[in-house]
């Protein structure tokens, strides 16, 4: 094992065993590195790597803080993943996604307060087939997230989150307006709201599950054109 790699494990031995605890500060690097026996500079790498990730926040002149390690935190690098990806992966992205997310709209449903759904009709309503794609982007991303953060499951909401970030849904519906098939996929949010809103969730899950796959058919179209 590399000592960078090394300096790494033991920093995350300590936040597991509970020995640093969100929002705690790591004692200065010095003491830190003769403590895990460890060189400064390999500690001093650990620290860059793990504050990439959004494990730890340098706060230049104050010291070094584990952060809150909440799951929008944690998954922020999925999103930078995503937009890296090419066409074919993008279809493997969506395939993970129509699992995640149609199991989600089933928990929504099962989940979803009155006030919740009652936000996510509002989001509904706000929007219609001549609006611009910036606005169809940033319906797309609200309507989502709302269903998934209904599920009440963190990690579960961030990871869709992650999975399909604003530049993907830009590249999707501006493909999808060209196609003329923005009021389709806005019928089919509809829809998919109202069966949250009658706490079907078997409904729910088919609706969403169709939805998702719909879009995956049209990828799948344009990358063989």
């Amino acid at each position: 094992m590399a000592v960078t790699d090394e300096a790494i494990e033991k920093i995350k031995a300590m936040i597991v065993s509970g020995e640093l605890g969100p929002g705690d500060r790591l004692p200065p690097e010095k003491e830190l590195a003769e403590r895990l026996g460890l060189s400064r500079n390999s500690m001093r790498e650990a620290v860059k790597a793990l504050e990439v990730i959004r494990v730890l926040d340098v706060r230049r002149g104050d010291g070094t803080y584990v952060t809150s390690l909440e799951p929008h935190l944690l998954l922020e690098a999925i999103s930078f993943v995503v937009d890296m990806h090419d066409d074919d992966s993008l279809l493997e992205l969506f395939a993970v996604r129509r699992m995640l997310e149609s199991q989600a709209t089933g928990l929504a449903a099962t989940h979803g307060d009155e006030a919740a759904i009652a936000e996510l009709q509002q989001e509904i309503d706000a929007v219609d087939a001549d609006v611009s794609l910036d606005d169809l982007v940033a319906h797309d991303m609200r309507f989502h997230h709302e269903i998934a953060r209904m599920t009440g499951n963190g990690y579960l909401a961030s990871l869709i989150d992650s999975l399909s970030s604003q530049t993907v849904r830009a590249r999707i519906w501006r493909g999808l307006t060209e196609e003329g098939a923005v009021e389709r996929t806005l019928s089919e949010h509809r829809a998919i709201a109202d069966a949250i809103a009658q706490h079907d969730p078997a409904l729910a899950t088919s609706l969403a599950t169709a939805h998702i796959a719909g879009v995956e058919r049209w990828l799948r179209q344009a990358a063989q054109a």
